[in-house]
């Protein structure tokens, strides 16, 4: 091999070790938020965890008080209990709202966050910010108690690779089945939803966010499907756990 010849392959191997670590890097950027919310429900599937979130009248500091003073149960905050608290902690954990103005709590799947009132579904440069800190709240549906649909989504339509960044809350909302809670705190007091179906839709069906409710309350929660794409959007509706309305 001559001179020439070593330098070429020495030239094409490192580009192709390079491409090999962005194609890596880059599966891992899309998909890895996916799968580490998938590792922790199923660690918190093996391991029998309950989360629970405080019931009325027992107000939110008391039980974080009484967490505190006896270290049975651990406290989550805006992201879901960590790695270490799965694994080794107490198999009965405390779901606590970032913000009781406004969050969204789901305690099968141990999910809690912020979420950011009246965003335009319509315009990404306002809500992509948005997503890489809470869910949001589609302007112009209802908010919790109103006749009418609540629409909360955590999705992005920017890119395919840029997915992953924006909707980990809700990559788990496909595990949730009929009769599963959604747990919605609006101006400190607390809405309780049960989850009726789940249905997957084309990303530009918008049907159902302005769909009557027939006179009821409904709540829908969006995310992108399958996770860590925009290909499709999956829909989970739910309604008030109180209410026999029908809502379509």
């Amino acid at each position: 091999m001559g001179k020439k010849d070593a330098v070429k392959f020495v030239i094409l191997r490192t580009l192709g070790n390079f491409l090999l670590i962005f194609a890596i890097f880059g599966v891992f950027a899309t998909f890895g938020p996916a799968l580490y919310y998938e590792a922790r429900f199923r660690i918190i599937e093996a391991r029998g965890i309950n989360f629970e979130v405080a019931d009325e009248p027992t107000g939110l500091g008391d039980l974080a008080d009484q967490q505190a003073e006896n270290n049975t149960t651990s406290q989550n905050q805006g992201g879901g209990a960590s790695f270490a608290d799965l694994l080794t902690g107490s198999t009965n954990q405390v779901l606590t709202p970032p913000d009781t103005q406004f969050s969204i709590v789901i305690p099968k799947i141990g999910a809690v966050s912020k979420i950011t009132p009246n965003v335009d579904p319509s315009d990404k440069d306002k809500f992509l910010p948005v997503l890489r800190e809470s869910v949001a709240h589609a302007q112009g549906s209802v908010f919790p108690g109103l006749v009418g649909n609540i629409y909360l989504f955590a999705h992005s339509a920017d890119s395919f690779w840029n997915a992953g960044r924006y909707n980990a809350i809700f990559y788990l909302i496909k595990d949730l089945e009929a009769g599963d809670e959604i747990i919605i705190f609006f101006e400190k007091e607390r809405y309780t939803y049960i989850v009726t179906e789940s249905k997957i839709v084309e990303p530009d069906d918008v049907s159902f966010i302005t769909r009557a409710t027939q006179g009821g309350e409904q709540l829908i929660l969006q995310t992108c499907w399958p996770p860590g794409t925009t290909w499709d959007r999956l829909l989970v509706f739910a309604r008030p756990r109180k209410t026999d309305t029908p809502f379509r």
